[in-house]
């Protein structure tokens, strides 16, 4: 791994610096100034010349301050004559923008992936999309990983012949598909209509809950909206037991209180794609590292190996 140089913004170093203790390799240091009249300065403060650049930065809040951070570690990482500029984005919150539903909206998935080649990328490594379409939004090169096997290492430390795993709505079914595979449990999905971000109805649940140990899975929480309403329909159907998964856990305006509060919620469990302050947490929160996957993800781009081949064996318990 000599010629590889591994870098940070502020998004979430502590994630960076768990990668880099399982590269081997040194995070390398980044100045972030701010001049008087508010434009920001990056300065990557290690060599980058011929040599494989990792950008480490996740779309996090504030994002517009970390996609602008993010554009200016690309562009000089390609001023410093990298050899190529992957960008290490665990969480692209501006996937949620994805397509055209109401008349002259932006679509935001497109626009930042197109600002991100333009500023230097060659190369994207990220985690879990809102939508698969997303991956097709890029002109370069990307490795679109998924959780679903530390999130299932987690889940088999308890008694899973009556679990069902949830998907809030029919679009992450799939993916909840293959979650309930590798627990080798049964399927379930809710029937959900959004009014707004934050204003969602599921009208019913379609699967077997009554009396069964359930888990429902989503690819983010933000305010929490479409849990809690999932959390009514499931408890007029009688589960046994509840608890909450997902990949991005942003919990955004007091979602993780609320979702700690209800009384049946055993666990909530997430990974570390984004930071959740120390302040800000529950009890019933578990936190799994992605850092490992990351890792060897950005060791086979390297090597030249295959990543898809990541996922060809569920992981070991």
């Amino acid at each position: 791994m000599r010629d590889i140089a591994v870098f940070s913004g502020s998004a979430h170093p502590r994630l960076a610096e768990e990668v880099c203790a399982h590269l081997g390799v040194a995070l390398s240091p980044v100045r972030v100034s701010r001049f008087a009249n508010d434009c920001l300065e990056v300065q990557l403060r290690a060599n980058c010349r011929e040599r494989d650049v990792f950008l480490i930065q996740p779309l996090v809040r504030p994002v517009q301050e970390h996609l602008v951070e993010l554009l200016m570690m690309c562009d000089a990482a390609r001023g410093a004559s990298a050899a190529r500029i992957t960008v290490v984005m665990p969480h692209y919150s501006y996937a949620r923008s994805d397509k055209k539903d109401t008349p002259r909206i932006s679509l935001g998935g497109r626009l930042v992936a197109d600002l991100l080649v333009a500023a230097g990328a060659s190369r994207v490594l990220t985690m879990t999309l809102h939508a698969p379409q997303v991956h097709g939004f890029f002109s370069v090169p990307v490795d679109h990983l998924h959780a679903l096997r530390e999130l299932a290492a987690h889940f088999r430390q308890y008694d899973l012949s009556r679990t069902t795993v949830v998907s809030p709505d029919l679009g992450n079914a799939k993916e909840a598909a293959a979650f309930a595979r590798l627990l080798g449990a049964r399927v379930a999905a809710g029937a959900k209509q959004r009014f707004a971000d934050d204003r969602v109805s599921i009208s019913s649940v379609i699967g077997d809950i009554t009396g069964r140990d359930v888990i429902v899975l989503d690819d983010e929480i933000a305010k929490g909206s479409t849990v809690l309403e999932l959390l009514d329909r499931l408890r007029e159907l009688g589960p046994r037991s509840i608890r909450v998964a997902c990949t991005h856990g942003l919990f955004a305006a007091g979602a993780l209180k609320r979702l700690g509060e209800q009384p049946d919620v055993l666990e909530i469990v997430c990974t570390n794609t984004v930071p959740v302050p120390e302040d800000e947490r529950t009890d019933k929160l578990r936190v799994l590292s992605i850092a490992p996957a990351l890792a060897e993800a950005m060791r086979r781009i390297h090597d030249g190996e295959s990543v898809s081949a990541l996922f060809e064996q569920p992981a070991e318990t």
